[in-house]
């Protein structure tokens, strides 16, 4: 459809609204990239260039805080991390809602 003119059209002469349940099908077979957060933090590219092997970075996040999980930088979900055969993985605790997803971003930047 390169215009206008090739959309369907109503009885009246209105054009059709496409059904939602298609605007879905034609995105499913597009890819995300799925990414989980455990934390985060700031520090000096002086203290970055001091670290060593067996270094450890302090987090902002307590060790029993829901992860962020992202689909293409945006945040929709929240979860922790499970075992699945010796693989790790995350099971979604809590949906975020369209209002709260980009209210995690503040804290990435």
């Amino acid at each position: 459809m390169s215009d206008m003119s090739e959309a369907p059209r109503t009885s009246d002469g209105g054009f059709a609204s496409v059904r939602p349940d298609h605007n879905f099908d034609l995105l499913s077979d597009v890819s995300l990239r799925i990414s989980v957060e455990v934390g985060s933090t700031s520090m000096r590219l002086a203290d970055l260039l001091s670290l060593g092997e067996g270094s450890v970075i302090e987090l902002d996040r307590q060790a029993n805080d829901a992860l962020d999980i992202f689909a293409n930088g945006t945040l929709i979900a929240k979860g922790e991390i499970v075992n699945m055969d010796g693989r790790y993985g995350v099971r979604i605790s809590e949906v975020v809602s369209a209002g709260r997803r980009f209210a995690g971003l503040e804290r990435r930047s």
